[in-house]
């Protein structure tokens, strides 16, 4: 039976899994060989003995040929972008993307409070703490606060003795002291003390000043304490630039505004419980 140099292509050709692109370059070069091999011998060979040297000369130059192109799809971008891509989806977000920024304070909050003007003239330490935890929600007594206070007829000592009072009655102990040593304030204390005041308030909580000498409020009303005073802070405006001060002093006129600045210098050589 005789055998066509096609079929016997075929036959090569389908025994190897070359790629597409490997198996038409190996036909052109088989057809092209063949030919020139048949026509080169000038002699009455068969036809299949023909064949089948041709093809037992290009086998090599086939396989080559399969080589080449298998190492081509292997190195192909298509395939080398895989793992880049399969590992862009696995990455997780960024927490500090997703974490919610805290809210922003209200421009100006005042708290409800009930009022009392201190019953004696040494007591008005307990009466700012009873004024401002009227504030926080809390009732007392200024003869309540007395004890915790160490307040006698000399007065309260300092702020470290308000903060330990405010802190027994109100839970989870959030009162610090803050001091004002110099004789006047500086810039860094003044907006400290209203970045303290705005928090405390809105946090739902008074905060308690011990000033001395002389202040002006808002509407121009002079205030003289020579041998100190404390009054009580119930509120703000003016994203805490101004402050509503509660003053046991005199009941006719127990509360008042003052800028943060004028308070700050007012508490110059003391300090406040926020």
């Amino acid at each position: 039976m005789k055998h066509h140099p096609k079929h016997q292509l075929r036959r090569v050709a389908t025994e190897r899994r070359y790629q597409i692109v490997a198996g038409a370059a190996a036909a052109l070069v088989l057809a092209s060989g063949a030919g020139a091999l048949i026509a080169s011998t000038g002699t009455d060979e068969a036809p299949a003995r023909q064949e089948a040297a041709a093809v037992a000369e290009l086998a090599p130059r086939l396989g080559d040929v399969a080589t080449r192109s298998e190492a081509r799809v292997a190195t192909s971008p298509s395939t080398a972008s895989a793992s880049p891509s399969a590992k862009a989806t696995s990455a997780k977000p960024d927490p500090d993307l997703t974490k919610k920024a805290a809210p922003k304070p209200p421009s100006s909050k005042v708290l409800d409070y009930t009022y009392e003007a201190q019953t004696a003239y040494w007591n008005c330490g307990p009466a700012a703490v009873r004024n401002a935890l009227s504030a926080t929600g809390i009732e007392t007594t200024q003869d309540a606060m007395v004890a915790p206070l160490n307040a006698t007829e000399n007065g309260t000592n300092s702020a470290e003795d308000t903060t330990r009072g405010l802190n027994q009655m109100v839970k989870g102990s959030p009162y610090r002291t803050h001091e004002i040593p110099g004789q006047a304030a500086t810039p860094a204390q003044m907006d400290q003390l209203q970045a303290d005041v705005v928090k405390a308030i809105t946090d739902g909580r008074g905060v308690v000043a011990n000033v001395a000498g002389d202040a002006t409020d808002t509407d121009g009303g002079w205030h003289s304490f020579p041998g100190g005073h404390y009054i009580a802070v119930v509120g703000y405006k003016d994203d805490g630039r101004t402050v509503r001060i509660a003053d046991s002093a005199n009941p006719s006129l127990p509360a008042y505004w003052m800028t943060t600045i004028d308070l700050a210098n007012w508490m110059a050589t003391r300090g406040y419980s926020a």
